[in-house]
């Protein structure tokens, strides 16, 4: 397979980026989407030429690393998957593909397609834990969790943080991402001790990050790899005014 590439170039934050124009041929139909940019690196190294930068890590579905705007889609155009788990099979040959960065005031683009996403995670320094004791653990049938809150709680848990929500999303909220981080601790015991702090704080620092508001259009629900539900933006809402009421 051949493909035209229209991949986002940018030194640095602070300089002008542009899109350029690479052609790749010899593609496998069975490659993933980071696959097809590791032989298109490996042939710019091999001229002389200065890679494309991006974030990768697990490249299983897991580590969210690889965000990547792909045809005017947040980790391109499978549904339910990360940029690692895309395959070129998705494309026609001759496609031409365009490969941007998350767009967000709060990633700040590094190099290339890397974007800065350390605003994640000091909104879950904020208030994204919960207090334990020290020493053995306690056993888990001395913490009795009601299934259907269980299963909640481990849907909103399946976040990855990738911020695919943000870069969906026309305003780039990040409500998505903090719901699901304060609904996986609001709906279990271990988490109460923190819950009338947690969704101030958490929701102080995504504003302080520079994250737009939420307009519920559910584009961020649609593009997340892990179909995070929109019913956590409504439990996170729920939390953040009754921690209010109790602060006042």
């Amino acid at each position: 397979m051949k493909f035209k590439l229209k991949v986002w170039r940018q030194a640095n934050q602070n300089a002008q980026g542009k899109l350029v124009d690479y052609d790749i041929d010899g593609i496998n139909a069975d490659m993933s989407f980071l696959e097809m940019v590791d032989v298109l690196n490996d042939k710019l190294i091999k001229k002389g030429e200065d890679p494309i930068a991006f974030d990768h890590d697990c490249r299983e579905g897991i580590c969210g690393m690889c965000s990547m705007y792909i045809s005017g889609r947040a980790h391109g155009p499978q549904h339910a998957a990360t940029t690692c788990q895309l395959y070129m099979r998705k494309f026609k040959d001759g496609d031409t593909i365009y490969v941007e960065p998350w767009r967000a005031r709060a990633f700040p683009i590094v190099k290339d397609l890397a974007v800065d996403r350390g605003a994640f995670d000091r909104i879950i320094a904020a208030g994204g834990f919960v207090s334990v004791n020290t020493g053995q653990a306690q056993d888990a049938n001395n913490l009795p969790v009601e299934k259907a809150f269980a299963e909640k709680a481990m849907d909103a848990a399946a976040c990855i943080g990738c911020g695919a929500c943000v870069a969906a999303c026309k305003n780039a909220s990040a409500m998505l991402f903090v719901s699901a981080k304060v609904s996986q601790m609001a709906l279990l015991p271990q988490g109460q001790p923190e819950r009338t702090r947690r969704a101030l704080a958490m929701v102080a620092q995504m504003d302080a990050e520079g994250f737009g508001n939420c307009t519920n259009t559910g584009a961020c629900e649609a593009e997340c790899p892990k179909e995070i539900s929109l019913t956590n933006i409504a439990r996170l809402n729920r939390e953040y005014i009754n921690a209010s009421v109790i602060a006042e």
